[in-house]
């Protein structure tokens, strides 16, 4: 099914909203695995589909360019052929950039998918330093925009005793966003299925 087709059933259907975060609520975790800096080779992403927090659900696998352009159109493909697409709720990204500044436009992969996203990191980014590496990337503007379309962060303690985490959200308001992030981080502060897809990308070897 083509991201096109995928938006245009949506629009026909009434997204449910997320009123009752379920214990069971179908999630998915999306994260790149090891590159080389400022090269132009593939990158492994790997999405982990949890239920809640605890059950391992499934798998999918895309690549994207380091410093590329392609993260929505690449994230778009996989999700919407994924035949767990019917059952997930919200996205998971660990961050709003994949290999190096290849950035994700989370609104617009709302609208694609129809699914909410929200970006997580543990530690909160510099936003300047960001803007000054960019200006050393082709189109740059229009990374820097899909970030500030990302809108305001917010930090959330998902787990007592633990450090806060920084989010952003799309397709969802940030009370409920905060109560996904707080049902799924089982085992560590971030939602598992974001931990266990670092762990998975990061033991893939790079193709070049």
């Amino acid at each position: 099914m083509s991201i096109r087709r995928a938006r245009q059933q949506r629009s026909k259907e009434k997204t449910a909203k997320i009123r009752v975060v379920k214990p069971e609520i179908r999630v998915l975790g999306i994260d790149d695995g090891v590159f080389t800096p400022h090269s132009n080779e593939l990158v492994d992403v790997v999405g982990v589909v949890y239920r809640g927090g605890y059950w391992f659900d499934g798998f999918m696998h895309t690549r994207v360019h380091v410093d590329g352009l392609d993260a929505n159109e690449q994230l778009g493909e996989m999700i919407v052929r994924s035949p767990h697409l019917g059952q997930l709720r919200v996205v998971f990204l660990n961050g709003v950039t994949l290999a190096g500044f290849n950035v994700v436009d989370i609104e617009a992969l709302w609208r694609e998918t129809g699914l909410p996203v929200v970006a997580v990191t543990r530690d909160k980014p510099d936003f300047v330093d960001i803007r000054k590496a960019l200006q050393n990337l082709s189109h740059s503007e229009r990374r820097w925009d899909a970030i500030g379309k990302a809108g305001e962060m917010f930090s959330v303690r998902t787990r007592q005793g633990e450090q806060p985490v920084y989010a952003h959200a799309a397709g969802l308001s940030e009370a409920v966003a905060r109560r996904v992030l707080k049902s799924t981080s089982t085992r560590s502060n971030v939602p598992e299925c974001l931990r266990v897809a670092h762990l998975i990308a990061s033991g893939l070897t790079p193709i070049g």
